[in-house]
This record gives structure tokens, sequence and C-alpha cells, in this order.
């Protein structure tokens, strides 16, 4: 296994003539923090059912912990929480029983720890789960994933239904404390700026496809967002080197970028331009780069 704890090799998997995942391959260590991001459709959930063995892969493989999902569910999912995006829970259940319940599978379950986790919510115990608001389920689910301290936490858009607050303060602090103590947190999300937040390292992918994988802050710094002006006025986005998204019209174009910064310099150089001002881009600019979304506002 290694100091891998999920190893997917080259994994596809169809559904119908769709295609869901083509040739991804994906790592997760001990101790870090795994944004997954992309458009609706684009593989998220699709990977992570992979590594919850409840898909089997149709080519390539998948391991956690060094087991296939598949073959060995117990010795997986025995070490594994998991929050689905869509809070699979059982209604009849109380809040307190669904902890009972969850507790009786995790011989490491931590009573206390899903008290303290509770009372942080403002759940109340006695209330099914039926009655719950979806912020509440997802609150209550999010309980259930975390008090056994599992060695990998999967959360499937976890931040579904709750208020900026809980995002912020709470799902943040438990993910911090899960990577803090040595475990391991995969998470997707279509919430760029919580992924930028609270991840290590990022995977965007696309169509099914790994467009983009590594730490995150090796990925900012490899993109720009730099302001140029030329002396003349263009109709439509000149041609720079490196150039993803143009945005702006005339003199004056904001442009996101990857490559070389000097060599970005010399070719706007080139064409009678000068540099304004250059940061990282940010994640949300880097998705929206390498989706291809480009954007011209003409100047009128």
């Amino acid at each position: 296994m290694g100091q891998f704890i999920v190893d997917v090799n080259d994994l596809s998997r169809s559904f119908g003539r769709k295609t869901a995942l083509d040739g991804v391959c994906f790592r997760a260590a001990v101790g870090q923090v795994y944004g997954l991001v992309g458009a609706n459709g684009a593989g998220k959930t699709t990977l992570l059912k992979h590594l919850l063995g409840l898909l089997r892969a149709q080519s390539g493989s998948v391991r956690v912990f060094g087991l296939d999902p598949v073959r060995d569910p117990v010795g997986v999912l025995s070490r594994v929480g998991y929050l689905s995006e869509e809070r699979e829970l059982p209604e009849w259940m109380r809040v307190d029983e669904l902890m009972r319940y969850t507790q009786a599978y995790h011989p490491t379950w931590d009573a206390s720890y899903a008290r303290e986790l509770i009372e942080m919510f403002g759940l109340d115990p006695s209330k099914k789960i039926k009655e719950l608001s979806k912020g509440m389920r997802a609150q209550a689910g999010l309980v259930a994933a975390v008090a056994h301290r599992p060695e990998l936490l999967i959360l499937d858009e976890p931040s579904s239904g709750l208020d900026a607050v809980v995002r912020r303060d709470i799902l943040d602090a438990i993910v911090r404390t899960v990577a803090d103590d040595g475990r391991t947190v995969i998470f997707s999300s279509h919430l760029l700026e919580e992924v930028e937040r609270m991840s290590d390292h990022v995977t965007m992918l696309q169509d099914g496809r790994v467009t983009l994988s590594g730490e995150l802050d090796d990925v900012r710094r490899g993109y720009h967002r730099t302001r140029v002006r030329f002396v003349e006025s263009f109709d439509h986005p000149p041609v720079i080197d490196a150039a993803l998204v143009m945005e702006g019209g005339g003199r004056t174009w904001s442009v996101i970028h990857n490559g070389s910064l000097e060599q970005f310099h010399r070719s706007v150089l080139a064409l009678g331009g000068e540099v304004v001002e250059s940061r990282d881009a940010t994640l949300e600019e880097i998705f929206l780069a390498r989706a291809g979304r480009n954007r011209q506002v003409v100047a009128a």
C-alpha cells in the first residue's frame, strides 16, 4: 500500500453511451485533504462511489487501504466515513437512534465526540430524521460519518443544505481536525472558494477526465491573472502566448494565463503593450479557464 491509502489507476466507467470516467488516475496520501472539483456530470460522484465499492471498475483498478473495495467491503468500509450528497438516512429513526445504529458497526465510535458535534450543531437528539430540515439532515449525517474517527472521510457535496456560517465555522473545523489527526479527507464540491480554503490538494474533472491535479499551492502558482494595457485599441482579444481567458476590450484586457511570466511579458511587449499588474489566479478563475469558458466584454 505504501504511503497512499487510495490508489486509482486508469479507471474507466460508462453508463450506456455516456462515458462517466475515462482513464482516471488518483492517489490520496495520509493526513491530507483532497478536493474534487468539476461541473455537474464531470464524474466526481462516480469516482467516489468506486472508492466505496458501490460501483465496480469496468477497466482499471481501485485500491483503498490496499484492498479492492468491491471484493472486501468490510475491510474498507469499517475504516471509512461517508456522507452522500443525497443524505440517505433512515427517516423513521430519531437522531439519537441513528447514532446508536451507526455505533453498532464501528468499534472505534467516540460517543463523547458525537455528543459534542450534536451540541455544536444544535441538533435535537429526540427528533426524527424526517422532521429535520435539509441542513439539519446534512449535520446529522456528518456526525454519523465522523464520530467513529475514520481513517478516510469521504464527503460528496458536504455543504449542500448548510448555511454559510455552518460551512465556514463547523465543516472547516471538522475537516481540519480529521487531517490534523493524521487521517485523510476526500470531498467533492461545486463551491470552489470552499475547496480552495480547505484543501491541500485539488483534482479537476471534466467530462470524466482528470484535467488538472496537484498540490493546491503549486496549482495556483502555475496560473496568473494579469491586467495588460496596449497603445492601440483591439476590437477582439489579441493573441497572447499562454492566454486562456481574456476579458475586457479596447486598450485594456484582463488575462488568465499559465506558463512563464517572462514569456507572457515578452508576448505582450511584442504587441505594443505593458503589464499593469499580476497576481496568482484563484481556483475559480483556473477552473473557468480550464473549462474553456472564455468571456469577452468589449468596451463601448
